[in-house]
């Protein structure tokens, strides 16, 4: 079955109810919030176990000892073909596998759209009505009701991509409710050659010079958090892409002049920097669920940690 990313992210009791949860698409930061959602959804009504694999060919699944619901978390995972999925949805285990769009996996996609065992979440870039959505659930959350041509401005200026959506909305309802008119949101949403997103680009700098950039450009939370998800989601396409020439694909277009430095970094990255840097995302991410956001030293520890693997 296909099912909406949009409604997994917003409805409180949306039903999971399936065996396999098969998150496609190109939009990284949208398929990665769908996983962590599908988590802490599971989390929130079972004890769970997760476990990370990188193959269903041969899968056992084997009894927990203490009756919890495993979790098997798949990223470009090999074997996701339609009679290794057959013999995992008889198992007594849950399957979330993420995979980015390709020719190979169209035959995958309809066997599962077909069986009623799976969800097929397919992750793209937001478009009107998802936003509009989007919106309207933070103002319900919050209990807050926004001027109509507010609200269609920030329809139409959010990014279209998940993670920046959210760092936006997070820098917007910062505000007290009588500073948010159109003329502070156009500041805060609007990128200029000063803005955060630009320090990555100093990760093969020294040490003492990255402190010196990222003080002068970082002096809130909400900047720190909206650094972060930017750094995440560069660090998200160098772990998931194989080689260089899959990587050239996966470099966004808006980032053409960086586009020589962008490959340089991925150049210096094998499977072990791989390994490291998702652990560092990993643990960073959980230390950003604990406190809902990140310290301006913990930005700068992290960013930090990811130059130290990058050129070790």
């Amino acid at each position: 079955m296909k099912t909406d990313p949009i409604g997994i992210i917003l409805e409180d009791n949306f039903q999971l109810d399936k065996k396999v949860y098969f998150i496609s698409g190109n939009e990284t930061t949208l398929m990665e919030k769908i996983s962590q959602s599908i988590l802490e959804k599971y989390r929130k009504n079972k004890n769970i176990e997760i476990y990370k694999i990188d193959s269903i060919e041969n899968f056992l699944d084997e009894t927990s000892l203490f009756e919890n619901q495993k979790i098997y978390l798949g990223r470009s995972c090999k074997g996701i073909n339609e009679n290794n999925l057959n013999k995992i949805i008889k198992s007594n285990a849950v399957f979330i596998f993420i995979e980015q769009n390709s020719q190979k996996l169209k035959i995958v996609k309809k066997f599962l759209i077909n069986n009623k065992n799976a969800y097929v979440i397919d992750c793209y870039e937001l478009d009107k009505n998802s936003k509009i959505k989007i919106l309207n659930k933070h103002l319900e959350t919050r209990k807050m009701k926004m001027p109509q041509d507010i609200f269609w401005f920030l329809v139409d200026k959010l990014d279209n991509r998940y993670a920046f959506l959210e760092a936006g909305l997070k820098k917007i309802f910062e505000l007290d409710k009588n500073e948010i008119n159109i003329e502070n949101v156009t500041k805060l949403l609007s990128i200029n050659e000063s803005g955060v997103e630009k320090i990555f680009f100093s990760l093969l700098k020294k040490n003492s010079e990255i402190v010196n950039i990222y003080r002068e450009k970082i002096i809130s939370n909400t900047e720190v958090n909206e650094f972060y998800y930017y750094c995440k989601y560069l660090c998200q396409i160098i772990i998931d892409c194989n080689n260089q020439e899959e990587y050239l694909k996966k470099i966004p277009k808006y980032l053409f002049k960086e586009k020589t430095f962008l490959i340089s970094v991925y150049k210096k990255f094998n499977l072990k920097k791989k390994r490291q840097l998702l652990n560092l995302m990993v643990s960073t991410e959980k230390s950003l669920r604990q406190e809902s956001r990140l310290s301006l030293i913990s930005g700068l520890r992290f960013f930090l940690s990811i130059k130290k693997i990058t050129v070790s």
